[in-house]
């Protein structure tokens, strides 16, 4: 057989036949699980996202139609009521004797009376609305009949502001109270009954609102010329005037009611007509209340399918909420807090905390609430006003005069949550079924190619380096012998790599007690002449004062000893430290700080180290009882290292910063760290040193020099 044959026969095989049957297997296996799983996930997904579209849908319409089917109640009944035998006769009547009143006049101290109401009791209410404090001026009532009337009925009123509706009769004498006093019961059981908020009558001449139930601070201004001329109730009182049709009917939209305390009120008016002329207008006073308490379900949302994010929300056409949102109701705090975090401006977040309410002030400018107000109907994955994504369903109102689009949502983590469990449980169960998959092909190729694999894998195992490879020895055939035969030759050859690591670890560790480790790399990798300079570094030199007097008498193997131990633990400070130690000579210490690695704060670390070796040293004197002081001498500058020698090496270091250093040692001061003026400068504003003045230094004339004593 020649050479070439019996190399291309040694090759390991790349596809073996446990492999392939094994691969196989998991394929079909695993392309199986795949194909059922996603299939089942989306059409799963699909369905419920249908069947959410549906439920959404469904409560949109039937809120749409409870809205429109309100507002058409409300319309016909106040129809009724504007074309009734009493709405005209008490028309006629409140107008003739409003008149007489304005033309009999007020008396001052009457004016100033309701003045001071206005200033004690509106004017603060209005000011926290507003979040400024107004004009009172621009409050108070123009004409005769309505202060008048406003203190005998809102001033004097014996009952409380939210009862003052129970007084029939101001005791006043006038034909005014009298009227009052005949249809004012009527009127208030018809508003209660229709569940008015409030219920006006105007004078279309006057634009006077000359009855009302309430007897808010509106009653008997002028809609026309009074301080609330601008309000929506104005504009319906005007609509409603100038229309002398029976079945008309002026809704205004819901805005912000100073005389309601800012509250969103809506007005719907109808004409009051005698002989074909209109006389007045009857105007009922809406309260977003009931919208609101229809359009929520009565704040009973996961009663009504919602879930825990779901909620319907009734948008106007300048994109603000006629209905609160659910976040409002349940949990202001962190409602306010996700208007913050959408970028709500400051100033709609302000208002919505003024007037208690998110009506009429909260914008939601949406896909939804723009197809819906565009009178569009549809369905879809949006962002909400939330900022996360949300299912919703969309459409208009059909409700004369106004333009509303309603939103029922759910956000979509919590509609897919199922979905999400489904492709949970889709995972688990692909998983297993994979996992029997893999068991069943590892048991074939087991079973049938079971020790020829182990051998090969034993044979691959070692020549990537696993030196304690084995196999098991299932068989006395052929293969159960060359298996024996194996596990033998590794063994063999384990023991002589353990021998070699071992040697390798103790040269390696020896180089590492000799040099720095990358100068220690650098002579490994072939690197025969190793010298750099440094253009900085923090060079200390250390030595026990008076240490040949103290160990004169002590044996040899004491000194040793002792000398051993206290550099140990200098050893250790270095290593805490990041200190290179060069070498010790005798009872001298010599380290640098900021080489072979630059270091940026390599004179900090080297006066901390000195302070450290100071400490270490009256420590181990004091356990040796033994009197023992250090002197250290530091410097700072460029220097030169390198290595020196070929047989036993040595990591050294030369230059002026090297001699200096030395220098400061030799002329320092027991138990104390002298330091050079580059040294000082660097550390002046960390360390208390003391000026030392100039001393001598060989070979240097006069040095500046620094103390720092411990």
């Amino acid at each position: 057989m020649s050479s070439t044959k019996v190399k291309r026969s040694s090759r390991p095989v790349r596809w073996g036949l446990a492999v392939k049957l094994f691969t196989i297997l998991v394929l079909l296996g695993a392309i199986a699980v795949l194909v059922t799983g996603v299939l089942g996930y989306f059409r799963a997904r699909d369905a419920l996202e249908k069947a959410v579209f549906d439920q959404l849908t469904a409560a949109r319409q039937t809120k749409t139609r409870q809205v429109e089917d309100y507002f058409r109640t409300i319309d016909a009944e106040l129809r009724l009521l504007a074309s009734s035998k009493m709405a005209v006769d008490a028309t006629r009547e409140f107008r003739i004797v409003v008149d007489q009143l304005d033309r009999a006049g007020a008396p001052p101290e009457l004016r100033q009376k309701v003045g001071t109401w206005y200033t004690e009791n509106f004017i603060p209410g209005i000011t926290r609305v507003l979040g400024r404090k107004p004009v009172l001026a621009d409050y108070l009532p123009v004409g005769a009949a309505p202060y008048y009337l406003q203190y005998h009925y809102i001033v004097a009123n014996p009952h409380p502001a939210e009862r003052r509706k129970l007084l029939d009769d101001a005791g006043d004498g006038s034909e005014y109270s009298r009227l009052h006093a005949m249809y004012h019961p009527m009127m208030r059981a018809a508003a209660a009954t229709l569940g008015f908020f409030d219920f006006m009558i105007a004078d279309p001449k006057s634009g006077r609102l000359i009855y009302t139930v309430e007897k808010e601070v509106d009653f008997t201004t002028s809609l026309q010329a009074g301080p609330y001329r601008h309000s929506n109730a104005a504009a319906a009182a005007a609509r409603c005037a100038a229309s002398p049709d029976r079945s008309a009917v002026c809704l205004e939209d819901f805005a912000p009611y100073a005389p309601s305390g800012g509250a969103p009120i809506a007005f719907m008016g109808a004409p009051v007509i005698d002989r074909g002329v209109v006389i007045g207008v009857l105007i009922a006073q809406l309260s977003n209340e009931e919208i609101d308490n229809v359009v929520t379900g009565g704040r009973r949302w996961r009663q009504e399918g919602f879930g825990d994010t779901g909620e319907a929300y009734l948008v106007g056409p300048d994109y603000l909420v006629r209905s609160g949102p659910r976040a409002f109701y349940e949990n202001r705090e962190n409602y306010f807090a996700e208007l913050k975090s959408v970028g709500a401006p400051g100033e709609e977040i302000a208002a919505i905390e003024r007037y208690g309410t998110p009506v009429q002030h909260q914008r939601i400018n949406t896909k939804a609430t723009q197809a819906a107000l565009a009178g569009v109907e549809g369905t879809g994955e949006i962002v909400g006003y939330r900022g996360v994504p949300t299912l919703a369903s969309w459409g208009p109102l059909a409700i004369p005069g106004i333009k509303w689009g309603l939103v029922a949502k759910i956000d979509s983590a919590e509609a897919f949550a199922p979905i999400e469990r489904l492709r949970q449980d889709l995972l688990v169960v692909g998983g297993l079924a994979l996992l029997v998959v893999a068991a069943t092909g590892a048991w074939l190729s087991r079973a049938l190619l079971g020790p020829l694999r182990e051998l090969t894998a034993g044979v691959r195992r070692f020549a990537a380096g696993d030196y304690r490879a084995s196999v098991p020895v299932r068989t006395h055939d052929e293969i159960g012998q060359l298996c024996s035969a194996f596990n033998g030759m590794v063994e063999d050859l384990h023991q002589k790599n353990v021998v070699i690591e071992n040697k390798n670890r103790e040269n390696e560790q020896l180089l590492l007690n000799v040099l720095p480790a990358p100068i220690a790399n650098r002579l490994r990798g072939g690197e025969e002449a190793i010298a750099d300079g440094f253009a900085e570094v923090t060079v200390a030199f250390a030595d026990l004062v008076g240490f040949t007097e103290l160990t004169s008498e002590m044996p040899p193997h004491d000194v040793v000893t002792l000398l051993n131990e206290l550099f140990t633990r200098f050893d250790a400070a270095a290593h805490d430290l990041g200190i290179e130690k060069i070498k010790t000579v005798g009872d001298a210490y010599m380290a640098v700080c900021g080489l072979p690695e630059p270091v940026a704060n390599h004179a900090e670390r080297m006066v901390r180290m000195a302070i450290r070796m100071v400490h270490i040293t009256r420590e181990h004197g004091m356990e040796h009882n033994a009197s023992m002081k250090l002197r250290v001498g530091i410097n700072t500058g460029p220097v030169v290292a390198g290595v020196i020698g070929t047989s036993k090496y040595i990591y050294d270091l030369w230059g002026d910063t090297v001699n200096l250093a030395s220098r400061m040692e030799s002329g320092g001061i027991p138990d104390s760290i002298q330091v050079t003026r580059s040294v000082y400068e660097k550390l002046k504003g960390q360390f208390a040193f003391e000026p030392r003045g100039a001393i001598e230094v060989k070979g240097k004339g006069k040095v500046e020099a620094w103390v720092l004593r411990l």
